[in-house]
């Protein structure tokens, strides 16, 4: 009997063990301080496109920890939700979060499932401020959401711009994701900008899926065509298979690629080799020196045991900014997450501006989208150089 009793005491005990343990799919703060504002962040950190998720709960939870060691007025609780860049898993995370009594959003990291949880927050009055999902959609319509990355449309004109005022390439293709909305708003603006420009896109090809593994049809039409330069608007995955698949048919173009191919060089398994002379457009070099990169890099790299990339620097910037605009609207930890939305959608609007690792003097339109410039860099012996 007395056995009995200790095993039925054991288990109310594990029961009990069980039951403190946050509900986040990754990183997530369990001493809540019941002054501090509930963040919640998500985004992929399991599945294809876990690089940038992982990157994205990393550097806002380094800011988070910055934040609170600091002792300010305002102080966050953290909690970072897996939604393996899958629109309704996004919508799940969100709706686990709001369970936990989430108050702001960062997030969510991918476009897809950001436009369907953009879509909640919105409806529920939650602010958002997403590191990284780029598409106009993502905004559209909703007071309340936010960017700190630059939109698909800037990357696809500044894209086209850069190539054509550099002459980059006389005969251009494009290979790009059409089921995706980041992929398809780059290419939109990219093609209709090289028009203007009197530069030929001498072929177009297209997949469906991120986890396409053979583009061998894609490059030979390129190939055939005789571009010598391929746009890539794609992701650091499929972007990883091409420059391999160009190698073994000794296809070599000048390949330029957008803010989605950041991570690459961090991606298991990719022979950095096949990225030589590969230009990107990003807001962040983890090579800079300027000094709170360098800072950031260093907490980073012993934290983590690696290079950051943009997304975790946007994720930085994308924690601090909130910080800084809930400090000019008088935002307190006891105030609703609808409250909260209404004090902090002025501030954005307004003359609030933020100075950070990817950008400085950013400020908001009415559209959410921020203003600061991309940058092109080439990659060159295995790190970014700016050009």
């Amino acid at each position: 009997m007395k056995t009995m009793k200790k095993v039925l005491c054991l288990a109310l005990v594990l029961m009990m063990v069980f039951s403190t343990v946050a509900c986040g799919g990754g990183g997530s703060d369990e001493d809540t301080d019941a002054n501090a504002i509930k963040l919640g962040g998500i985004g992929p950190i399991t599945g294809g496109a876990a690089v940038y998720g992982v990157a994205v709960m990393n550097g806002a939870q380094i800011a988070v920890d910055e934040i609170n060691a600091a002792g300010g007025d305002i102080t966050f609780a953290y909690n970072f939700q897996d939604d393996e860049h899958d629109a309704e898993k996004g919508v799940n995370a969100y709706s686990n979060l709001k369970d936990w009594g989430l108050q702001i959003l960062m997030g969510t990291v991918t476009t897809t499932p950001c436009i369907a949880v953009a879509g909640e927050t919105f409806a529920d009055r939650v602010f958002e401020l997403t590191p990284s999902a780029s598409s106009a959609d993502v905004t559209k319509g909703k007071d309340n959401v936010f960017q700190l990355c630059f939109t698909d449309p800037n990357q696809g004109i500044t894209a086209a711009n850069y190539i054509a005022d550099n002459a980059l390439g006389t005969k251009i293709a494009v290979i790009y994701n059409n089921a995706d909305a980041y992929s398809t708003g780059i290419y939109t603006a990219f093609q209709a900008q090289l028009k203007t420009k009197g530069i030929e896109i001498v072929y177009t090809g297209t997949f469906a899926s991120d986890d396409n593994a053979d583009f061998s049809v894609q490059l030979t039409g390129a190939k055939e065509a005789g571009a010598d330069l391929v746009f890539l608007p794609i992701y650091y995955t499929p972007a990883s298979l091409i420059l391999a698949q160009a190698k073994s048919m000794d296809y070599a173009p000048t390949f330029f690629g957008v803010d989605g191919m950041d991570g690459i060089l961090a991606l298991e398994g990719f022979d950095k080799t096949l990225a030589e002379g590969v230009m990107l457009m990003t807001p962040f070099n983890p090579w800079s020196t300027d000094e709170k990169v360098a800072a950031f890099v260093a907490e980073y790299e012993s934290r983590f045991g690696e290079t950051p990339n943009q997304f975790a620097a946007d994720a930085y910037d994308c924690v601090y900014a909130i910080h800084d605009a809930c400090i000019a609207a008088g935002v307190t930890a006891d105030m609703d997450a609808a409250t909260i939305c209404e004090a902090l959608i002025p501030v954005f609007t307004g003359d609030f501006s933020y100075d950070g690792l990817t950008g400085t003097d950013m400020t908001w339109s009415t559209a959410g989208e921020v203003s600061k410039a991309p940058v092109v860099c080439v990659i060159q012996n295995g790190q970014y150089v700016d050009l």
